[in-house]
């Protein structure tokens, strides 16, 4: 049956009759603060917002000042998808300004998802049910934390999309074939993965409300075909945009690249980036309610459920489990369907549509301060990281143009203190790595870990900058300045290091006000301070210093 729910009882007074839900006015609430966040904290700590943002000046016309027509270029014949937001910056940047546009992507990236499966929880159970604002909640998870822009905004279009075909289903098969190849290229150019999911999502769509009809013949030869017909629309685009296109994603020449959640423990983390953000037990915490909110209401049989979208949210479950951490030079691909399979999994079901009023005004209170209060845990950390932005700004007024600058910082022995929460997401990932990457829009100098990847972004680095340039890039501790081994073991992942002395002009360290975990806050003869702002700390480079310590710190032997 499509649905299971508790007899609504007969009208006999006020407390006895079903109460109307509305949930609008939260929705509009949440929008409103999302924007209102973005509007004071100009850079958020999200993972890779910073080089996003950088990447996006250049291409709004950043690049053709000086120094840069002679340190990157455009090659748009790199890539096909994950460019959404190239295209908009080459297109609109210049109109509203690099600042306005990346504030305008962010914005989409939070917002997109939730509303997308609230307007499909909508088309699908016709109300504006109080459960649509615990969807709000899936607005902030470790995707959105980690700064997946491209990904975050190609999930709230697929929904978007995926409530367009819903419509389109009844109607001329041409029609929805068209539509559904059209959907397929705005997709790919944004995320591929978001093509994968729109694709999960339709074919849940296609299936019927209903498990029993499995035992029709005739129904699953009619659904096979159905089938066939919307993963052909959505495969054509991707597969002529490849077959025009010079590579997919790479490893740096080590294959696939694979890396795998190789345990039960590693999987159930990768499970919970569907809800993580800064701090775990937090996030846990203040979504509980809304987990019991299901739980309860399946005991009450107060419960609606599509059981095509039921089949689509198990199969994005199983790849959530089953999918690599990391492959083609590209990070956290595990991560990107536990959020998938949460957003379809609270579109596919409608708990407690047959309330009484004191019963709704609960649930309707349950909600809001489960989601508000996750918005406000969220408020606090990216206020918390706004001293930390200013230290690098701070900073960065003292580098010169032109100049090239090494990225290093400071690694904590504890990572997770509240009094820090902003610095840190998900499993203990830092925040702050890509805010040295500033140093392009702010200084116009030069950062070797700028996102350049080929398959991923259009932007190329010229020889002979490319020789101290990677396509992605960690932030590397100071202990590698001090210890050879280290030296060795990280050149492999950052080559810029060789040779750094000459290469580059300016150290710009992160998190400097916490000692780092090998050499406390040590750094090798030949650098002079420029610069100390807490949190950031720039050194001048003395390039005719000698090249390798005289003896390495003690606390060396800990990296090894």
């Amino acid at each position: 049956m499509d649905r299971i729910a508790a007899p609504v009882h007969a009208a006999g007074g006020p407390e006895d009759v079903t109460a109307r839900q509305d949930s609008t006015v939260a929705i509009i609430a949440f929008v409103v603060l999302v924007a209102a966040l973005i509007a004071l904290f100009r850079f958020p700590p999200a993972l890779d917002y910073a080089n996003h943002y950088a990447r996006i000046w250049l291409l709004s016309g950043g690049i053709g000042e000086q120094p840069f027509p002679e340190i990157y270029a455009l090659d748009w014949k790199r890539t096909f998808t994950n460019v959404g937001i190239d295209l908009l910056a080459t297109w609109l940047g210049p109109l509203v300004g690099a600042d306005r546009l990346a504030r305008a992507l962010l914005f989409l990236a939070i917002v997109l998802p939730p509303l997308g499966a609230i307007s499909l929880h909508r088309a699908l159970f016709c109300g504006r049910h109080y459960w649509q604002i615990a969807m709000l909640s899936l607005g902030w998870c470790a995707t959105m934390i980690g700064g997946f822009i491209n990904f975050q905004i190609g999930l709230g279009m697929a929904l978007f999309f995926a409530c367009a075909d819903l419509r389109l289903q009844r109607r001329n098969p041409a029609l929805l074939f068209g539509w559904r190849l059209a959907a397929a290229l705005l997709l790919t150019v944004m995320h591929i993965f978001a093509l994968g999911f729109y694709m999960a999502v339709v074919c849940g769509l296609e299936f019927s409300w209903r498990f029993d009809v499995l035992r029709s013949k005739a129904w699953l030869t009619r659904l096979a075909g159905r089938l066939a017909l919307a993963i052909g629309a959505c495969a054509l685009p991707p597969l002529a945009l490849y077959l025009r296109t010079a590579a997919l994603p790479n490893a740096g020449g080590d294959g696939l690249g694979l890396v795998w959640n190789d345990g039960v423990i590693p999987v159930i983390m990768n499970l919970l980036s569907a809800i993580t953000t800064y701090v775990p037990v937090v996030d846990v915490l203040l979504v509980l309610p809304l987990i019991l909110i299901c739980t309860r209401a399946i005991r009450t049989g107060d419960i609606r459920m599509h059981a095509g979208l039921a089949v689509a949210a198990c199969g994005l479950l199983l790849l959530s489990c089953v999918a690599p951490l990391h492959m083609l030079g590209t990070g956290w691909i595990s991560w990107r369907f536990p959020i998938m399979a949460a957003l379809v999994a609270m579109a596919m079901v409608s708990p407690f549509a047959n309330l009484k009023r004191r019963q709704a005004l609960l649930l309707a209170l349950v909600v809001n301060l489960a989601v508000f209060g996750r918005t406000g845990w969220i408020g606090w950390n990216w206020w918390l990281a706004q001293k930390d932005v200013a230290a690098v700004e701070a900073v960065l007024k003292k580098v010169s143009a032109g100049a090239a600058v090494l990225p290093l910082g400071h690694e904590p022995e504890i990572v997770g203190d509240f009094a820090h929460s902003n610095r840190h997401f998900a499993w203990g990932l830092d925040t702050f790595r890509h805010l040295p990457t500033l140093a392009v829009p702010f200084s116009h100098a030069f950062v070797p870990t700028l996102f350049t990847a080929k398959g991923k972004q259009p932007l190329t680095v010229l020889p002979p900058w490319s020789e101290i340039a990677v396509p992605e890039g960690n932030l590397v501790s100071i202990g590698v300045l001090s210890c050879p081994e280290m030296m060795q073991v990280y050149k492999a992942y950052a080559p810029y290091l060789s040779d750094w002395r000459r290469r580059f002009d300016f150290i710009l360290v992160a998190n400097g006000d916490i000692p780092d975990r090998y050499v406390g806050d040590l750094m090798p003869a030949g650098l002079t301070l420029i610069e100390n702002a807490g949190f950031a700390k720039l050194y001048a480079i003395d390039k005719a210093a000698p090249a390798e310590p005289p003896s390495a710190p003690a606390g060396c032997a800990a990296a090894l």
